[in-house]
């Protein structure tokens, strides 16, 4: 029996909420998505897609970066 498929899924807001309450920090869905694929984690496909070839998306800074791995530690995702 594959026990993955009962391990608890956070949202992103749940994440969101997480680190603002432990941090003060407000983070994008866009960083935590980065953060994922960065740790190897499956990310649903973005339906909403640039407009030209090269828009410019902004990078997560170190500090919301290990507020986010927390995150996914204290919810089970790592």
């Amino acid at each position: 029996m594959d026990l993955s498929e009962f391990k608890v899924k956070a949202t992103y807001e749940q994440i969101k909420a997480y680190v603002f309450e432990q941090t003060g920090l407000k983070v994008s869905s866009l960083y935590i998505a980065q953060i994922k694929k960065k740790c190897g984690l499956d990310v649903d496909e973005n339906f909403n897609l640039a407009k030209s070839e090269n828009a410019r998306q902004p990078k997560c800074t170190l500090e919301k970066e290990d507020a986010i791995m927390q995150a996914f530690r204290h919810c089970g995702i790592i």
